[in-house]
């Protein structure tokens, strides 16, 4: 019930149920086909039946936005899960086993942490090639280190526990004492930072998809559809405008959710 009592939460919650829907079927939103013109309105201005306007090649804004939530929120939620996973992963073992294994993989990991994630996203992107996947996983890595830092520090905490110790004296081995005691009680904070890094994973997709690193046009990106309507910030300011403002509203919404997860209620 204390959901209903905070609404700017619910509002942040709205705005991600339409975000979902617009990913898993931007059909039902969408008026128009998103790559299709409507016509002659070229540079249309916002109106009932274009609230978002028109393009230069008289394509409907708002359906593009609305298709564009695809791509960019896949690549940011694949990022997302890939950091999760990588940087959990090497964190549990690590700090489990500790030693020199763990003090090597740490001073790698703070090389990691050290390269500014957009430059590590735009040397991955630059390797394997433009597109939604190559920028899924160059921000993933440049997550994974975080990851990895958050669960080493918990399962450090964790492993010194009684039942721990318990498990141990029971005759449970090392994968077993990971996966059934040190892991549930250490991934809390993992899931809230993940709720974070989602926010921090769009602003990046969206910065490499702007500066031309995503999916090639025609394809609807959020960052490409800012970056296309650069040239026409003088005569048709909502081109850019507008799908900015639903990144940002997307994101602030994710961090205000992730805020609630993580305890500020």
């Amino acid at each position: 019930m204390s959901v209903l009592r905070k609404p700017g939460l619910l509002l942040s919650l709205l705005v991600l149920l339409v975000t979902v829907v617009a990913m898993i079927a931007p059909q039902l939103l969408a008026p128009y086909d998103p790559y299709d013109s409507v016509g002659t309105a070229r540079l249309g201005a916002p109106s009932l039946e274009h609230l978002f306007g028109t393009d230069h090649l008289a394509r409907d804004v708002f359906s593009r936005v609305i298709y564009g939530a695809q791509l960019s929120l896949t690549s940011a939620a694949l990022a997302v899960i890939g950091g999760v996973l990588v940087g959990s992963i090497i964190g549990l073992v690590t700090g489990y086993v500790g030693g020199a294994v763990d003090f090597v993989t740490m001073r790698f990991i703070d090389v990691l942490i050290a390269i500014p994630g957009i430059l590590l996203a735009l040397i991955v992107v630059a390797s394997l090639g433009f597109g939604p996947l190559s920028i899924a996983l160059g921000v993933g890595l440049g997550t994974a280190g975080s990851f990895a830092r958050v669960m080493r520090a918990q399962v450090l905490r964790v492993r010194g526990e009684e039942y721990v110790e318990a498990a141990r004296t029971l005759g449970a081995r090392g994968p077993a004492v990971l996966v059934r005691h040190v892991l549930p009680n250490a991934a809390r904070p993992i899931i809230a930072m993940a709720s974070l890094e989602l926010a921090l994973a769009i602003l990046a997709v969206s910065a490499l998809s702007f500066l031309g690193f995503g999916a090639q046009p025609p394809a609807p990106e959020w960052g490409s559809l800012v970056s296309a309507g650069r040239d026409f910030v003088a005569t048709a300011p909502w081109l850019s405008l507008l799908p900015g403002a639903v990144i940002l509203a997307v994101v602030l919404s994710v961090n205000r959710v992730a805020r609630f997860i993580g305890g500020d209620r």
